[in-house]
């Protein structure tokens, strides 16, 4: 039984991003409740100093996705997507269960911060090819001349995890007291990911394989993969930035928000998780409508128009709710961050999807996703930098201006016209491997 004769598109659209949706429900909390994770794992006497180090910890699991895409990304294109994504969601939950147990630092020591960055690396080395084995199976199930809105699928899933975690962290805010969230409050968010875990992989393993991979005649070994991404290096570097925007913008307006608005703007902890529940709602509402268009219309205008608005207004906006630290403001601003990354992400993820190599599309695709995140992952630690080295609280606005030149240099190197021609001529397992 394959895709599409023996299931409804929708299901299988729910089953592949099932576990999409857990992993960043937990990559997510890590953002909710840094300020409470620095205190249990990383307690020093600077503010600062300790967010950072939880920030850093955060994002030292972005370090281990290339090595991921790599080893991970050649399994999945040569056993297949199905089990691919049985094995990721099997290293994704070790990670988030030895997170929501670990004691405190305060009752093992030392060991308590080491175990809570083995945790990271294990979720960072499956997240390596988890966002491109579900993106990839995504586009080749997808109905002909729709890619781009069931693509755009992969990352709205990601938004109802950010939805239900931050619903979450604002229900235990009114519910407990700020010392029961100091103190254990904080690890019900990760034990309710625990407990889902089963649940998807149940779902997971009711997949079947995509028809364009059954209808493959070969499948590229380990040693010919990693020979053709070598071959086509050029364009997993435009590829990855491209996805620089992405990851960027992502994990400012959702990663970063609660600690922004709680630790920098000063406003009340279930401000900026109201913020953050508006931001993955927009975001969840914005994609699938943008990879639709790009359908339509073309990937390359819609990333050329949004990685632009994204240059030119992101400091700006910062700069303006800088000014005048109120609610409103925060959500405007936001939220108008939100359209922009979702727009573009609409269009970028099933672009990343066709201009890889047939052979080493999910190989090539996480690897080039996995490279940008190793920018990306760091956003909280390096806004967290800029305003104390500054003294400016909208200077997050130039790391994402920055990321918005990455995606239009992307962009173009993607959609010049030698390398469309290179494309089209590459675009077959044999060109590409040389079998």
């Amino acid at each position: 039984m394959t895709v599409t004769t023996g299931q409804s598109k929708l299901g299988m659209v729910l089953r592949v991003t099932s576990g999409n949706f857990l992993e960043m429900f937990d990559f997510f909390l890590s953002g909710v409740y840094a300020s409470y994770i620095a205190k249990a794992f990383f307690p020093l006497e600077n503010e600062y100093a300790s967010l950072l180090l939880t920030f850093v910890a955060f994002g030292a699991g972005f370090l281990m996705r290339p090595l991921g895409a790599i080893i991970l990304g050649a399994y999945v294109d040569r056993i297949g997507r199905r089990q691919g994504l049985i094995v990721t969601l099997s290293i994704m939950a070790a990670g988030t269960v030895l997170i929501a147990f670990v004691p405190s630092y305060a009752t093992i020591g030392i060991l308590a911060p080491i175990l809570v960055l083995i945790g990271r690396l294990l979720q960072g080395f499956s997240a390596g090819v988890e966002l491109g084995g579900v993106s990839v199976y995504l586009s080749e199930m997808a109905t002909p001349g729709k890619k781009g809105f069931y693509a755009s699928w992969q990352s709205a899933s990601q938004q109802v995890a950010i939805i239900v975690s931050a619903s979450l962290g604002f229900a235990l805010n009114a519910w407990l007291a700020p010392a029961q969230l100091d103190d254990w409050g904080w690890r019900i968010p990760f034990f309710i990911g625990c407990l889902i875990v089963p649940f998807v992989f149940f779902i997971r393993r009711s997949l079947q394989e995509t028809d364009e991979f059954l209808a493959r005649k070969h499948h590229p070994t380990p040693r010919e993969i990693y020979r053709s991404i070598l071959a086509n290096w050029s364009i997993v570097l435009a590829g990855m930035m491209m996805v620089i925007m992405t990851t960027v913008s992502f994990y400012l307006i959702t990663v970063y928000t609660p600690t922004f608005g709680k630790s920098v703007l000063k406003l009340t902890a279930a401000d900026g998780l109201i913020v953050t529940i508006c931001v993955g709602i927009s975001n969840f509402i914005w994609l699938p409508i943008m990879g639709s268009l790009s359908d339509r219309i073309g990937r390359r205008p819609i990333l050329i128009a949004f990685s632009t608005l994204a240059f030119l207004t992101a400091y700006p906006a910062l700069s303006w709710l800088a000014a005048g630290l109120t609610f409103p403001k925060m959500l405007t601003v936001l939220l108008w961050l939100s359209f922009i990354y979702a727009s573009y992400n609409g269009a970028m993820i099933v672009a990343l999807t066709e201009v890889m190599p047939v052979g080493v599309r999910t190989s090539g695709f996480s690897l080039a996703y996995s490279l940008a995140t190793t920018f990306g992952g760091f956003t909280a630690a390096i806004c967290t930098w800029l305003i104390a080295a500054t003294g400016d609280n909208a200077s997050p606005g130039y790391w994402m201006s920055a990321a918005a030149l990455c995606g239009l240099a992307g962009t173009y190197l993607v959609y010049r016209p030698q390398q469309r021609r290179a494309l089209s001529g590459a675009n077959s397992v044999e060109t590409v491997i040389g079998t």
